[in-house]
Protein backbone atom coordinates (compact mmCIF):
# COMPACT_ATOMS: atom_id res chain seq x y z
CA UNK A 1 0.00 0.00 0.00
CA UNK A 2 1.52 3.43 -1.10
CA UNK A 3 2.82 5.97 1.88
CA UNK A 4 -0.06 8.12 0.41
CA UNK A 5 -3.26 5.97 1.20
CA UNK A 6 -2.58 5.88 4.70
CA UNK A 7 -1.30 8.56 5.20
CA UNK A 8 -4.78 9.71 6.69
CA UNK A 9 -4.25 7.68 9.97
CA UNK A 10 -4.11 9.67 13.22
CA UNK A 11 -2.17 6.89 15.37
CA UNK A 12 0.03 4.16 14.67
CA UNK A 13 1.65 1.21 16.38
CA UNK A 14 5.23 1.67 17.95
CA UNK A 15 7.54 0.41 20.69
CA UNK A 16 7.53 2.93 23.54
CA UNK A 17 10.01 2.85 26.26
CA UNK A 18 10.99 5.28 29.57
CA UNK A 19 13.18 3.01 32.21
CA UNK A 20 14.66 -0.13 31.47
CA UNK A 21 12.83 -2.73 29.46
CA UNK A 22 14.26 -6.49 29.23
CA UNK A 23 12.93 -7.89 25.72
CA UNK A 24 10.45 -9.85 27.67
CA UNK A 25 8.83 -6.50 28.48
CA UNK A 26 8.81 -4.93 24.77
CA UNK A 27 5.60 -4.55 23.22
CA UNK A 28 3.51 -2.82 20.51
CA UNK A 29 1.61 0.59 22.04
CA UNK A 30 -0.59 3.04 20.21
CA UNK A 31 0.78 6.38 20.06
CA UNK A 32 -0.09 9.63 17.81
CA UNK A 33 1.31 9.74 14.46
CA UNK A 34 4.07 12.40 14.01
CA UNK A 35 2.69 15.58 12.18
CA UNK A 36 5.79 16.91 9.35
CA UNK A 37 7.16 19.91 10.27
CA UNK A 38 10.21 22.39 8.82
CA UNK A 39 13.41 20.44 7.95
CA UNK A 40 11.98 17.19 8.84
CA UNK A 41 10.35 14.20 6.49
CA UNK A 42 7.71 11.43 7.05
CA UNK A 43 8.75 8.28 6.54
CA UNK A 44 6.74 5.24 6.36
CA UNK A 45 8.92 2.55 8.00
CA UNK A 46 9.29 -0.71 5.57
CA UNK A 47 11.41 -2.43 7.68
CA UNK A 48 14.33 -2.04 10.21
CA UNK A 49 17.87 -3.41 11.42
CA UNK A 50 18.32 -4.10 14.93
CA UNK A 51 21.51 -3.11 16.76
CA UNK A 52 23.42 -3.82 19.70
CA UNK A 53 23.46 0.21 20.66
CA UNK A 54 19.72 -0.18 20.96
CA UNK A 55 19.91 -3.27 22.96
CA UNK A 56 22.29 -0.80 25.38
CA UNK A 57 19.52 1.38 25.56
CA UNK A 58 17.11 -0.54 26.35
CA UNK A 59 19.21 -2.43 29.62
CA UNK A 60 20.65 0.80 30.90
CA UNK A 61 21.37 3.84 28.95
CA UNK A 62 17.64 4.53 29.14
CA UNK A 63 18.04 5.74 32.70
CA UNK A 64 20.44 8.97 31.18
CA UNK A 65 18.88 12.33 31.45
CA UNK A 66 20.23 12.74 27.53
CA UNK A 67 18.19 10.32 26.03
CA UNK A 68 14.38 12.16 25.76
CA UNK A 69 11.74 10.00 27.32
CA UNK A 70 9.37 8.46 27.01
CA UNK A 71 11.60 7.29 23.31
CA UNK A 72 10.86 5.52 20.34
CA UNK A 73 14.05 2.97 20.13
CA UNK A 74 15.55 2.58 16.69
CA UNK A 75 18.65 3.69 15.07
CA UNK A 76 18.02 3.05 11.46
CA UNK A 77 15.37 2.18 8.66
CA UNK A 78 14.07 1.73 5.47
CA UNK A 79 10.99 3.10 3.80
CA UNK A 80 9.22 5.41 1.66
CA UNK A 81 8.28 9.06 1.97
CA UNK A 82 4.68 9.85 3.53
CA UNK A 83 5.30 13.36 3.46
CA UNK A 84 7.80 15.19 1.95
CA UNK A 85 7.06 18.66 2.97
CA UNK A 86 9.50 20.97 1.49
CA UNK A 87 12.83 18.97 1.51
CA UNK A 88 13.21 17.70 -1.51
CA UNK A 89 12.00 14.54 -1.91
CA UNK A 90 9.13 12.91 -3.32
CA UNK A 91 6.38 11.32 -2.31
CA UNK A 92 6.53 7.72 -2.34
CA UNK A 93 10.49 7.76 -2.66
CA UNK A 94 12.63 4.91 -1.41
CA UNK A 95 14.72 6.31 1.38
CA UNK A 96 17.48 5.03 4.20
CA UNK A 97 17.77 6.84 7.30
CA UNK A 98 20.38 6.29 10.02
CA UNK A 99 22.16 7.93 13.35
CA UNK A 100 22.10 11.19 13.65
CA UNK A 101 20.11 11.05 17.04
CA UNK A 102 17.70 8.17 16.07
CA UNK A 103 15.82 6.24 19.02
CA UNK A 104 18.14 8.94 21.55
CA UNK A 105 17.04 12.91 20.80
CA UNK A 106 14.04 11.82 18.97
CA UNK A 107 11.63 8.82 18.26
CA UNK A 108 13.57 6.29 16.01
CA UNK A 109 12.52 3.53 13.83
CA UNK A 110 10.97 1.19 15.90
CA UNK A 111 7.16 1.96 14.85
CA UNK A 112 4.96 2.75 11.61
CA UNK A 113 6.10 5.89 10.52
CA UNK A 114 9.05 7.89 11.66
CA UNK A 115 9.64 11.65 12.02
CA UNK A 116 12.91 12.58 10.55
CA UNK A 117 15.71 15.28 9.86
CA UNK A 118 15.96 15.47 6.50
CA UNK A 119 19.99 15.90 6.63
CA UNK A 120 19.80 11.82 7.54
CA UNK A 121 17.67 10.34 5.20
CA UNK A 122 19.02 9.53 1.88
CA UNK A 123 17.58 8.58 -1.11
CA UNK A 124 18.23 4.92 -3.15
CA UNK A 125 17.84 3.00 -6.40
CA UNK A 126 17.59 -0.74 -5.17
CA UNK A 127 15.17 -3.57 -6.25
CA UNK A 128 16.64 -5.35 -2.80
CA UNK A 129 13.54 -6.48 -1.05
CA UNK A 130 12.61 -4.46 2.01
CA UNK A 131 14.23 -7.25 4.80
CA UNK A 132 17.76 -7.40 2.85
CA UNK A 133 17.90 -3.38 2.01
CA UNK A 134 16.94 -2.85 5.63
CA UNK A 135 20.32 -4.63 6.18
CA UNK A 136 22.46 -2.86 5.07
CA UNK A 137 22.05 1.52 6.52
CA UNK A 138 23.95 1.31 9.77
CA UNK A 139 25.72 -1.93 9.29
CA UNK A 140 27.28 -1.49 6.47
CA UNK A 141 27.68 2.21 6.66
CA UNK A 142 30.01 1.43 9.37
CA UNK A 143 31.63 -1.49 7.82
CA UNK A 144 32.41 1.32 4.90
CA UNK A 145 33.78 4.06 7.37
CA UNK A 146 36.09 1.67 9.24
CA UNK A 147 37.87 -0.19 6.52
CA UNK A 148 37.93 2.92 3.81
CA UNK A 149 37.84 6.13 6.12
CA UNK A 150 39.80 4.78 8.74
CA UNK A 151 41.88 1.32 7.64
CA UNK A 152 42.70 3.22 3.71
CA UNK A 153 42.14 -0.45 3.52
CA UNK A 154 43.80 -1.44 0.06
CA UNK A 155 43.78 -4.99 -2.15
CA UNK A 156 47.15 -6.04 -1.25
CA UNK A 157 45.92 -5.18 2.95
CA UNK A 158 45.55 -8.60 5.30
CA UNK A 159 42.51 -7.71 7.44
CA UNK A 160 42.27 -8.68 10.92
CA UNK A 161 38.65 -8.84 12.03
CA UNK A 162 38.03 -9.09 15.30
CA UNK A 163 34.44 -10.62 16.03
CA UNK A 164 33.52 -10.86 13.14
CA UNK A 165 30.23 -13.29 13.73
CA UNK A 166 28.21 -9.98 14.35
CA UNK A 167 26.28 -8.38 11.19
CA UNK A 168 29.44 -5.73 11.35
CA UNK A 169 31.58 -8.43 10.84
CA UNK A 170 30.24 -10.38 8.17
CA UNK A 171 29.59 -7.11 5.87
CA UNK A 172 33.44 -6.20 6.51
CA UNK A 173 34.57 -9.43 5.69
CA UNK A 174 31.82 -9.31 2.40
CA UNK A 175 33.32 -5.93 1.01
CA UNK A 176 36.94 -6.66 2.09
CA UNK A 177 37.01 -10.07 0.32
CA UNK A 178 35.03 -8.53 -2.30
CA UNK A 179 37.67 -5.58 -2.37
CA UNK A 180 40.38 -8.49 -3.18
CA UNK A 181 42.12 -8.48 0.62
CA UNK A 182 43.38 -11.36 2.27
CA UNK A 183 40.88 -11.61 5.74
CA UNK A 184 41.66 -13.20 8.88
CA UNK A 185 38.08 -13.32 10.86
CA UNK A 186 38.17 -14.01 14.93
CA UNK A 187 35.51 -15.40 17.33
CA UNK A 188 35.44 -16.16 20.58
CA UNK A 189 33.25 -19.02 20.28
CA UNK A 190 34.81 -22.54 18.69
CA UNK A 191 31.14 -23.65 17.83
CA UNK A 192 31.20 -20.21 15.54
CA UNK A 193 33.99 -21.05 13.52
CA UNK A 194 32.63 -22.60 10.56
CA UNK A 195 30.32 -19.61 9.54
CA UNK A 196 33.51 -17.43 9.15
CA UNK A 197 34.03 -19.75 6.21
CA UNK A 198 34.51 -16.87 3.38
CA UNK A 199 37.88 -15.64 5.65
CA UNK A 200 41.13 -16.83 4.51
CA UNK A 201 41.23 -17.57 8.55
CA UNK A 202 39.25 -18.51 10.81
CA UNK A 203 40.94 -17.80 14.55
CA UNK A 204 39.37 -18.64 17.73
CA UNK A 205 39.90 -15.68 19.67
CA UNK A 206 40.93 -16.22 23.49
CA UNK A 207 41.81 -12.80 23.94
CA UNK A 208 46.04 -12.99 23.37
CA UNK A 209 46.04 -13.03 19.66
CA UNK A 210 49.64 -11.07 20.06
CA UNK A 211 50.81 -14.45 20.37
CA UNK A 212 49.91 -15.40 17.32
CA UNK A 213 52.25 -14.58 13.95
CA UNK A 214 49.10 -12.98 11.95
CA UNK A 215 51.07 -11.02 9.55
CA UNK A 216 47.87 -8.26 9.64
CA UNK A 217 48.49 -4.92 8.14
CA UNK A 218 45.25 -3.44 9.01
CA UNK A 219 42.49 -4.47 12.11
CA UNK A 220 39.09 -3.50 12.41
CA UNK A 221 38.46 -4.51 16.44
CA UNK A 222 34.83 -5.00 16.94
CA UNK A 223 35.15 -6.13 20.28
CA UNK A 224 36.46 -2.83 21.67
CA UNK A 225 38.44 -2.31 24.76
CA UNK A 226 38.53 -5.43 26.56
CA UNK A 227 41.19 -6.33 24.22
CA UNK A 228 41.87 -3.06 22.16
CA UNK A 229 45.57 -3.31 23.91
CA UNK A 230 46.45 -6.75 22.52
CA UNK A 231 44.79 -6.08 18.81
CA UNK A 232 47.77 -3.11 18.68
CA UNK A 233 50.27 -5.89 19.49
CA UNK A 234 48.46 -8.19 16.79
CA UNK A 235 49.14 -6.11 13.68
CA UNK A 236 52.66 -5.40 11.95
CA UNK A 237 54.42 -2.23 12.12
CA UNK A 238 53.16 -0.02 9.74
CA UNK A 239 49.50 -0.97 10.40
CA UNK A 240 46.54 0.56 11.47
CA UNK A 241 43.82 -0.53 13.99
CA UNK A 242 40.26 0.67 13.98
CA UNK A 243 38.27 1.03 17.28
CA UNK A 244 34.75 0.63 16.07
CA UNK A 245 32.86 -2.01 17.83
CA UNK A 246 32.01 -2.68 22.10
CA UNK A 247 31.03 -6.24 21.70
CA UNK A 248 33.28 -6.82 24.65
CA UNK A 249 30.75 -5.24 27.02
CA UNK A 250 33.69 -2.35 27.70
CA UNK A 251 33.19 0.63 27.17
CA UNK A 252 36.16 2.96 28.07
CA UNK A 253 40.12 2.10 28.46
CA UNK A 254 40.91 3.34 31.80
CA UNK A 255 44.59 4.01 32.98
CA UNK A 256 45.50 4.26 28.65
CA UNK A 257 49.04 5.28 28.17
CA UNK A 258 49.16 6.09 24.74
CA UNK A 259 52.63 6.11 24.28
CA UNK A 260 53.40 3.13 26.05
CA UNK A 261 50.46 1.06 24.75
CA UNK A 262 50.67 1.64 21.28
CA UNK A 263 53.79 0.55 19.34
CA UNK A 264 55.58 1.93 17.84
CA UNK A 265 54.68 2.62 14.11
CA UNK A 266 51.32 1.38 14.42
CA UNK A 267 48.54 3.54 14.37
CA UNK A 268 45.47 3.49 16.00
CA UNK A 269 41.95 5.38 14.77
CA UNK A 270 38.34 4.82 15.20
CA UNK A 271 34.86 5.07 13.59
CA UNK A 272 31.88 7.30 15.14
CA UNK A 273 29.02 6.38 12.63
CA UNK A 274 26.86 9.91 13.52
CA UNK A 275 27.77 11.59 10.12
CA UNK A 276 26.45 9.57 6.65
CA UNK A 277 26.32 11.79 3.63
CA UNK A 278 24.44 10.37 0.42
CA UNK A 279 27.51 10.55 -1.54
CA UNK A 280 28.71 7.34 0.98
CA UNK A 281 25.64 6.24 0.78
CA UNK A 282 25.28 5.80 -3.12
CA UNK A 283 29.12 4.88 -3.01
CA UNK A 284 28.01 1.67 -1.24
CA UNK A 285 25.20 0.66 -3.04
CA UNK A 286 27.35 0.95 -6.30
CA UNK A 287 29.90 -1.05 -5.02
CA UNK A 288 27.58 -3.65 -3.65
CA UNK A 289 25.99 -3.87 -7.09
CA UNK A 290 29.58 -3.76 -8.93
CA UNK A 291 30.76 -6.64 -6.96
CA UNK A 292 26.57 -8.32 -6.77
CA UNK A 293 26.69 -8.43 -3.10
CA UNK A 294 23.82 -9.49 -1.13
CA UNK A 295 23.51 -7.99 2.07
CA UNK A 296 24.03 -10.59 4.50
CA UNK A 297 20.47 -11.23 7.09
CA UNK A 298 20.13 -13.30 9.76
CA UNK A 299 17.02 -13.80 10.92
CA UNK A 300 13.59 -11.39 10.11
CA UNK A 301 10.75 -11.32 12.34
CA UNK A 302 7.44 -9.54 11.47
CA UNK A 303 7.07 -5.96 13.50
CA UNK A 304 4.31 -7.65 15.85
CA UNK A 305 7.02 -10.22 16.67
CA UNK A 306 9.18 -7.29 17.80
CA UNK A 307 9.28 -8.99 21.55
CA UNK A 308 10.96 -12.06 19.75
CA UNK A 309 12.98 -10.25 17.53
CA UNK A 310 14.67 -8.19 20.99
CA UNK A 311 14.97 -11.60 22.64
CA UNK A 312 16.88 -12.67 19.75
CA UNK A 313 19.08 -9.09 20.09
CA UNK A 314 19.75 -10.08 23.76
CA UNK A 315 20.49 -13.69 23.24
CA UNK A 316 23.07 -12.90 20.88
CA UNK A 317 22.23 -16.12 19.04
CA UNK A 318 22.07 -15.05 15.58
CA UNK A 319 24.47 -14.81 12.87
CA UNK A 320 24.57 -11.88 10.87
CA UNK A 321 21.46 -9.19 10.65
CA UNK A 322 18.22 -8.95 12.37
CA UNK A 323 15.74 -7.36 10.89
CA UNK A 324 12.45 -6.07 11.59
CA UNK A 325 9.56 -6.17 8.27
CA UNK A 326 6.57 -3.99 8.60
Amino acid sequence: MPPEAIDQEDNMKAVLIDKVTPAEQVRLTEVERPQVRPGWVLVKVRAFGMNHSEQILRLSEIEEDYIQKPIIPGIECVGEIADADHSGFAVGQKVIALMGGMGRSFHGSYAEYALLPSHHVFAVDSDLPWERLAAVPETYFTAWGSLFECLQLKAEDTLLIRGATCALGYAALQIAKALGCKVIATTHRESKLPLLDAADEAVLDNGALRRKELGATKALDLVGPRFLRDTLLSVRKGSIVSSTGILGGVFTLNSFDPIKEIPNGVYLTGFFSNDPTQETVDAIFAFLDKHHLEPALGACFAFDQIRDACLALDGGGVNGKIVVRL
